[in-house]
């Protein structure tokens, strides 16, 4: 009877879990967009350009912070109304890019980063609520990839229909309005969190933010977020801020190759986040995979710098974008890094330290490279210079890596043959 029990609940979470992915679609729909309408979003807010990529960054302030409290929200009040609230959020956000004001821009971009902090916890949160280990990876590489399929809908959809002339505002009232209808979705789907387990509730009582002591105080939870973060960078903040722009200086291309160029990285996310994971579930083992697929992104990164005629340039990001898949096999090691009751503190954990890593890489690439862009002689060295700092990070994150403990399925086996 346990069992049936226990298999109906499971088969609800993984309902629910398909329904979420719905929220972090949106939310990658809504982080990318703002790439393919720089022009239109500086006319809107009265900003320069330079102006406006500080506005577009400030979703990275809320959403590194927000993970915190998404994870912590989780773990204590369940996912049901965590992601009502974060849908919520971000909806209103996203209606804010229709008013005509800087404030109004900064603003609507700092409750975009807040909301979108809840839905791939989230929807980690459901996942394991739904899947056992031996999948887990799989399933979180396939939640990624719904996310990067929102990314690369936010580009190579929205895109084009900018350059015919749709009014940017239709997109975002469009976008706010759906995403609270979602909201409401998730409301009425989502399983209501049944009383929390003992140890839980033991941990809370001891403060609200206790299960981050736990997760802080674990070297391999610092070193999992590093370790995504300087994988995340180059396509959070370069295929996905600044890509169209660097690839229209300095490559020459018309404004349609580079939002292509730019799209096929989040696009090859779609293969390589669940391609990745199910590598790693197979094996049963993280970091030869992790490893690997950073290799490979340095690999397709040199090419497009130093062999660009070699292939098509959307050929070079999308197995750019397939190997940075990578970046999310560390939100595996994390989860089985700690202790089962603070599961979402854990994604909140290594979603504040990745999106920090990506808080503070920012400005140094709009610093060095983002503000010569423009004034650059030399475009090919230019070009060649920013790719190499995004190579630079990629080297740190594989040497950062080899500190990192083995949690794979054959790795637990090992332990409990010895045990």
């Amino acid at each position: 009877m346990d069992h049936i029990k226990k298999s109906s609940a499971t088969k609800y979470y993984i309902i629910a879990w398909v329904f979420g992915l719905l929220f972090y679609f949106l939310d990658y729909v809504i982080r990318a967009a703002p790439a393919v309408m720089i022009p239109e979003l500086s006319a809107v807010f009265n900003v320069s350009t330079i102006g406006l990529v500080s506005i577009i960054g400030t979703y990275y302030y809320t959403y590194s912070t927000c993970s915190l409290i998404a994870g912590v929200a989780l773990d204590r009040f369940g996912a049901k109304y965590s992601l009502f609230a974060g849908a919520v959020i971000l909806g209103i956000g996203a209606l804010l890019f229709v008013i005509s004001s800087e404030f109004a821009g900064n603003t609507g971009r700092l409750l975009q980063g807040a909301g979108c902090a809840f839905a791939f916890p989230g929807c980690v949160y459901l996942a394991t609520k739904g899947f056992s280990p031996k999948s887990l990876a799989t399933a979180i590489g396939f939640t990624q990839c719904i996310g990067m399929l929102g990314g690369s809908a936010g580009q190579f959809v929205i895109g084009p229909l900018i350059e015919k002339g749709v009014d940017q505002k239709f997109f975002w009232i469009g976008a706010g309005m759906f995403t609270i209808l979602v909201a409401f979705g998730l409301l009425l789907v989502i399983p209501k969190a049944k009383e929390e387990q003992k140890s839980t509730r033991q941990l809370h009582s001891k403060g609200f933010l206790s299960p981050y002591k736990i997760v802080f105080s674990n070297t391999q939870s610092w070193l999992c977020g590093i370790i995504s973060g300087l994988l995340f960078a180059p396509t959070t903040i370069f295929a996905m801020t600044w890509g169209v722009a660097f690839f229209q200086q300095d490559r020459a291309f018309s404004f349609h190759e580079a939002t292509i160029a730019c799209a096929m990285v989040p696009m090859g996310w779609v293969f390589g986040c669940p391609l990745l994971g199910y590598l790693t579930d197979k094996i049963g083992q993280r970091k030869p995979v992790l490893t690997g697929g950073a290799v490979l992104m340095i690999l397709s990164l040199l090419q497009l710098l130093f062999l660009p005629d070699l292939v098509p340039a959307y050929v070079s990001t999308f197995v750019l974008g397939v190997a940075s898949g990578a970046a999310m096999i560390p939100y595996s090691v994390i989860k089985e890094s700690n202790p089962d009751h603070v599961k979402g503190s854990a994604t909140g954990a290594i979603n504040f330290i990745t999106f920090s890593v990506t808080t503070l890489v920012s400005p140094l690439f709009s610093h060095f490279f983002g503000q010569t862009l423009t004034g650059a002689t030399d475009k090919a060295s230019h070009f060649q210079s920013a790719g190499l700092f995004w190579i630079a990070g990629i080297v740190i994150a594989i040497v950062v890596s080899l500190l990192l403990k083995e949690t794979g399925t054959t790795q637990t086996e090992k332990v409990s043959v010895i045990v």
